[in-house]
């Protein structure tokens, strides 16, 4: 058995964590290259990241998100925020970027960039931002699995309330949502839910051979 396939058996959902232990600044910096390294549609990466560690914060943060032990025991609250207003100025930044970062010139890839602008920026609002918050579950797909192989814990969810999410943190003004959430750190002692055996559907019942 791969280590891989160790990490994600060892990984599970964590429901206490110890709120005397930290991550290193050295694994936080892994978690976050894993994280800008993700994929997403285009390369395009239409969301931020917010990293929250203030203590007050997150306790103004925990009612949003149902009460939630996690999100102020945990050593580190990931919050993913979709961009709500993505625009053909962001996708011009983007194209922008990869002819610096390729060392080409704009003029080489504009065919690219009115691609994207046509498949994108014309979409309804709504549309738009629902696609927006797909690419942000590709990103925590990334986080979920390199903290697995720095054995730390982490748990994604969805129970929170984001228009107060987006209150506390002043999201909607910079043009952005509350997606997901995502708290980082080490499973407390007394978390029983770490004994428990995953449970997941067979490879017979998952998957479809054609």
């Amino acid at each position: 058995m791969s280590n891989f396939i160790k990490h994600q058996n060892w990984r599970y959902a964590t429901k206490k964590f110890d709120a005397t232990k930290k991550i290193s600044n050295e694994d936080l910096e892994i978690l976050k290259e894993a994280i800008r390294l993700s994929s997403s549609s285009y390369g395009l990466q239409p969301y931020k990241v917010l990293i929250v560690e203030n203590p007050e914060l997150r306790a103004k943060i925990q009612p949003a998100a149902w009460g939630q032990t996690q999100i102020v025991d945990a050593s580190h609250l990931f919050i993913f925020a979709n961009m709500t207003n993505l625009g053909e100025k962001d996708i011009d930044t983007y194209v922008k970027n990869i002819a610096e970062t390729r060392g080409i010139p704009v003029e080489n890839i504009a065919g690219y960039g009115d691609f994207m602008k046509s498949k994108i920026a014309s979409l309804p609002e709504d549309v738009k931002n629902t696609w927006t918050a797909k690419q942000t579950y590709l990103a925590l797909g990334n986080l979920l699995n390199a903290a697995a192989e720095l054995q730390i814990d982490a748990t994604p969810m969805e129970g929170f309330e984001p228009e107060k999410i987006n209150e506390i943190l002043g999201l909607k003004e910079l043009g952005l949502n509350a997606s997901l959430i995502a708290t980082v750190g080490y499973r407390h002692e007394e978390d029983a839910t770490q004994h428990n055996i995953k449970v997941r559907k067979s490879k017979q019942e998952l998957f479809i051979n054609l």
